[in-house]
């Protein structure tokens, strides 16, 4: 197990860092995800199953509550389950501490490819979204600690998730009735969820994941964009702020010509995931560090190739990019992949205790 100098959780400080209120008492972590392998190498022990399904859920947040606790983070980023069909592939893992398999969103296919596939295709009704292990959170938490939700992926990731990449980006030009008859189903199940969720206890903020771009681009035109996808993505940030809630957006990809959109028309508080290779997060946090809060950007590639004194010395050069004025916490520029190495992952939080 590994152990860090900890203070005691203070979300409220979080927030301020979130809303960009100040410089925080201390520099605030932050990660959207953590792979179980890296959090059961980080506690020095295995995740407790169980045989009983209800147990086992419980178990697992406990589980969880511990890692974020004894890590040093202020939250717990957690989801409901909500049963909606996808396509998948999967094939062996091959990172250092392994999945049972990887898995990813086949790009070719969806459950929905024509208007036959909408009609019949069965859209998860209220009462079968289960906001139990929310609900089982919320009484767990130690004090000073709050959740950030995570939905099910966002509008567009679950547009073209249900369509399949290829398909949406043909259906764009030959049949854009049937994308926005797939966009408003996608958008009522997302509001109704987010409804829900900001009125339940202890949720401090909501973080939309929905990866909007690759490596030189958006993944569909900024044009197609502004039809299907950001309207949603503003009603969802209008229902958090309407209960005093952080809107936060992890999107992957250059989103250069869209910044704009997202920041003022979406009105987004927050951005997170950064890669070197597009915009490093010291530049993202000149650019948009006055309208927006900046969040992560220790880049992923860095951390899993580097040696741990080379990410000591790489994170202590973005916490002096990034910490002054605050505005900014410190964290991967994607999440706690089970392929970086635990000891370089630790030497990021160690190097964040020392100096802030």
């Amino acid at each position: 197990m590994y152990h860090l100098p900890h203070p005691n959780p203070d979300f409220s400080d979080f927030r301020k860092t979130l809303l960009r209120q100040g410089t925080p008492r201390r520099l605030p972590f932050v990660e959207l995800l953590m792979d179980s392998e890296m959090k059961s190498a980080f506690l020095g022990e295995p995740f407790p199953y169980s045989t009983d399904p209800l147990e086992n859920r419980h178990c697992a947040v406990d589980f969880d509550i511990r890692f974020w606790y004894e890590a040093g983070y202020d939250y717990i980023s957690l989801g409901a389950d909500v049963p909606l069909q996808r396509s998948r592939l999967s094939a062996e893992d091959t990172a250092l501490l392994k999945h049972a398999s990887r898995s990813w969103q086949d790009e070719n296919n969806g459950p929905i490819q024509s208007w036959q596939d909408f009609e019949g295709f069965h859209w998860p009704q209220p009462n079968e979204i289960d906001y139990s292990t929310l609900e089982y959170a919320a009484k767990r938490l130690p004090e000073g600690m709050q959740i950030i939700f995570i939905g099910p992926g966002g509008q567009f990731e679950n547009l073209a998730e249900l369509m399949g990449l290829a398909n949406l980006s043909t259906m764009l030009a030959d049949d854009p009735a049937l994308v926005e008859a797939v966009a408003a189903q996608v958008g009522a199940l997302l509001e109704n969820l987010y409804r829900n969720v900001v009125e339940m206890d202890n949720i401090g903020a909501v973080w939309l994941g929905d990866d909007l771009g690759y490596k030189t681009s958006t993944t569909i035109s900024p044009r197609h964009l502004r039809k299907y996808v950001f309207p949603y993505q503003k009603k969802l940030a209008a229902i958090a702020h309407a209960c005093n809630l952080p809107f936060l957006l992890h999107s992957c990809g250059n989103l250069e010509r869209i910044m704009d959109d997202l920041i003022d028309d979406v009105k987004i508080d927050g951005k997170h995931s950064y890669e070197d290779v597009i915009l490093p997060v010291g530049q993202a946090k000149q650019r948009w560090g006055k309208r927006i809060s900046i969040l992560g950007g220790v880049d992923m590639d860095f951390l899993a190739r580097s040696t741990e004194d080379e990410v000591r010395a790489y994170t202590r050069a973005v916490i002096e990019a990034c910490a002054p004025g605050g505005g900014w916490a410190l964290g991967t520029g994607n999440t706690v992949a089970n392929y970086i190495p635990i000891r370089n992952y630790v030497a990021m939080l160690e190097e964040g205790r020392k100096i802030g």
